[in-house]
């Protein structure tokens, strides 16, 4: 269940957002997984300088804030991803940026704060094998990573 589901203080909630947001630039909001449905998160503080807010889904809640920080961080100090790039990092990790369809209806928090014409990326994940969500074989057949906009011709 969602802080949004749960808590009745949304106000105070938002406020506390902003503040976060003033003191550190952006923040990383992460929604737990329930039944069938995945966990992910998403920046909240990207659209107060003029960028897409950055999601990713399907990944454990550290390892999904510790890849949104580490690419929000890169994001202001250089040209932001776009939809169709593929982004070998450290780890090793593969990801493929694509483009949230409806952006306010996944980041709700953000939409809030900056409004319901925000944009946003996912930073779609290969699997260990280098299969992305769209490959039939991705994760040998099991699912578990929504990709929420279309992916880009290449």
């Amino acid at each position: 269940m969602c802080f949004e589901c749960e808590n009745r203080d949304r106000p105070g909630y938002l406020e506390r957002l902003r503040c976060g947001v003033a003191d550190r630039g952006w923040l990383v909001q992460a929604v737990a997984g329930t039944g069938p449905y995945p966990p992910w998160a998403y920046t909240i503080g990207l659209s107060g300088y003029g960028l897409p807010e950055l999601v990713v889904t399907g990944l454990p809640i550290l390892a999904a804030g510790g890849l949104l920080n580490d690419l929000a961080a890169h994001t202001l100090h250089g040209p932001p991803p776009v939809a169709g790039e593929r982004i070998p990092l450290d780890d090793g990790l593969l990801i493929e940026v694509v483009e949230l369809a409806e952006p306010s209806v996944h980041l709700v928090f953000a939409a809030a704060l900056y409004g319901p014409e925000i944009r946003a990326l996912q930073l779609v994940h290969a699997d260990n094998r280098g299969r992305f969500p769209w490959s039939p074989d991705y994760r040998d057949g099991r699912a578990g990573q929504p990709v929420l906009g279309p992916r880009h011709a290449h």
